[in-house]
């Protein structure tokens, strides 16, 4: 057991459990800033989120705030697109080429369209007014669910970043959800997303077992922390804080 990866797992998860936002983006720049090489940071933590969407993802399961038919539309651009991304990675690295760089590059941008929808939700979540497309039915959109899905699911394949983010404001500006319901949906077709994602980085052996087993004893106290204490601790100005620094970690990538 590494004592200061628990301790990063640690902060990690209570951030997560304090504000809602984080996970991978806060995860995999620290990881790759520790030394880790890219390809095993984005592995790893693809399948350290799905381990750790899976209560979520079942608790909104029991509470009836998935949107099933939304998850599903989704998920069929973005898993295929995941994994032709992740297979496009593994041809640039048996053709020789910088695969390591391509992924900080990636992380780099990705990054900051990241941190640009943390603040983009933080001020236009309850601001937002029903527009003529949240208005359409999902089936009328879905063409352009799938897309959305073959986009972003092809970022997340190459970064294991957005999975939450980045869906969650494309939903957001696009459907016309609950509060409840956009999480519980976001969370559930996340975790489809990277556990198909995680399980092909880990059929190409980019997983890091005993840095995933350290990252869990960490976050997942972490977490139920900082999910105990979210209720007395004002999350908007965290959030801000987490934003600016994921922010700041994608411009040193790039």
């Amino acid at each position: 057991m590494s004592i200061e990866i628990i301790i990063m797992g640690f902060f990690v998860g209570l951030l997560i459990g304090l504000t809602g936002v984080g996970d991978a983006a806060l995860l995999t720049p620290i990881l790759i800033a520790s030394g880790i090489n890219p390809t095993i940071a984005v592995g790893t933590d693809l399948v350290y989120n799905s381990i750790t969407k899976l209560s979520g993802a079942v608790q909104h399961w029991r509470q009836k705030t998935i949107n099933f038919k939304l998850v599903k539309y989704l998920a069929i651009g973005s898993i295929p697109s995941a994994v032709a991304a992740i297979s496009l990675l593994n041809f640039f690295n048996d053709s020789h080429l910088n695969q390591d760089q391509i992924i900080k590059n990636a992380l780099g941008y990705v990054l900051v369209l990241v941190a640009i929808s943390i603040i983009i939700r933080l001020f236009m979540d309850k601001k937002l007014r029903p527009n003529r497309l949240q208005l359409k039915t999902i089936e009328q959109k879905k063409g352009l669910t799938i897309l959305i899905g073959v986009i972003l699911g092809f970022i997340v394949g190459l970064t294991s970043i957005g999975s939450g983010s980045l869906f969650a404001v494309a939903m957001l500006y696009v459907y016309q959800l609950k509060a409840s319901e956009l999480v519980g949906t976001d969370i559930a077709h996340a975790f489809l997303l990277v556990t198909v994602a995680g399980l092909l980085y880990l059929g190409t052996g980019h997983i890091d077992y005993p840095l995933l087993i350290n990252l869990l004893a960490g976050s997942v106290p972490g977490a139920m922390i900082g999910s105990t204490f979210s209720a007395k601790i004002p999350a908007r100005p965290l959030r801000t804080v987490i934003a600016v620094l994921i922010l700041i970690s994608g411009i040193k990538l790039l």
